[in-house]
């Protein structure tokens, strides 16, 4: 088996001198992924070179479906790298899921190449973002986590205030002081965050996206829904739906 293998690598390195196959530049590589994990939108811009460029080896016999494989395996390193640089782990493997099935169901170089640029335009600058927050003291980042993996639950302070081991109204004070608002207005934001990516990424009616986030009623979640992004969950859907799925070669550059 080690024999086969090493044979096989053998053929390989000659066949890439032969017809001059190379790949990227170690260096150049991680470069790149280092300036998505910091969130240095120019040094990104300046780095990013386009799927089809030359010098990236060989994967399949196919265009269209060496092109993918290069863009999961980018998607696979820009996600560790900014699990790495702080964005919370459920976001990060949760864009990758996002991102890869949409890959998935490519049928054009272009395509394939327009969700390469919106992939790395998303992460680097929610890692930009991330960086220019302040540093948070430890129990708001615990509360922010818990928050993070229950949105489908109901969350009050004093849940938050059992995890933390701090009384409620000192803890809502040091949220308060330290995010700028309230925990209450928080969670319904993330909610709400996670509400738009179910309207834009599912086929799950608003009734049931309600129901899974936690809201006591539809008619609820539609009037906090409205109060954040001043559009009804239905109207959202109806804007953002189709241009994501359906007209995927609009989707931005990076920028």
């Amino acid at each position: 088996m080690a024999s086969d293998m090493a044979k096989l690598l053998s053929e390989t390195e000659f066949r890439n001198r032969e017809y001059m196959i190379t790949h990227l530049s170690y260096d150049r590589e991680m470069e790149f992924y280092q300036s998505v994990k910091m969130g240095n939108i120019e040094e990104t811009k300046r780095l990013f070179k386009p799927l089809n460029s030359e010098g990236l080896g060989k994967l399949s016999d196919d265009p269209i479906r060496n092109l993918k494989y290069h863009l999961v395996i980018t998607i696979a390193f820009i996600t560790r790298y900014c699990i790495e640089g702080g964005l919370p782990m459920e976001e990060a493997y949760n864009l990758s899921d996002i991102y890869i099935q949409r890959v998935d169901k490519c049928s054009s170089l272009s395509e394939v190449d327009a969700i390469h640029r919106e992939v790395v335009d998303t992460y680097v600058h929610r890692m930009n973002k991330l960086h220019k927050k302040k540093v948070l003291s430890r129990p708001v980042v615990v509360c922010i986590d818990y928050i993070y993996d229950n949105l489908h639950s109901k969350i009050t302070l004093d849940d938050l205030a059992d995890i933390t081991g701090l009384s409620a109204p000192y803890l809502s004070k040091l949220f308060r002081k330290e995010t700028g608002t309230t925990i209450k207005q928080y969670i319904l934001g993330k909610k709400v965050e996670a509400a738009e990516n179910l309207l834009k990424f599912s086929d799950y009616p608003c009734s049931d996206i309600s129901q899974y986030l936690g809201f006591g009623t539809e008619s609820h979640f539609i009037y906090v829904f409205k109060s954040f992004t001043k559009t009804t969950p239905g109207e959202y859907r109806e804007r953002f739906y189709r241009t994501r799925w359906g007209d995927r070669n609009s989707a931005a550059g990076v920028t």
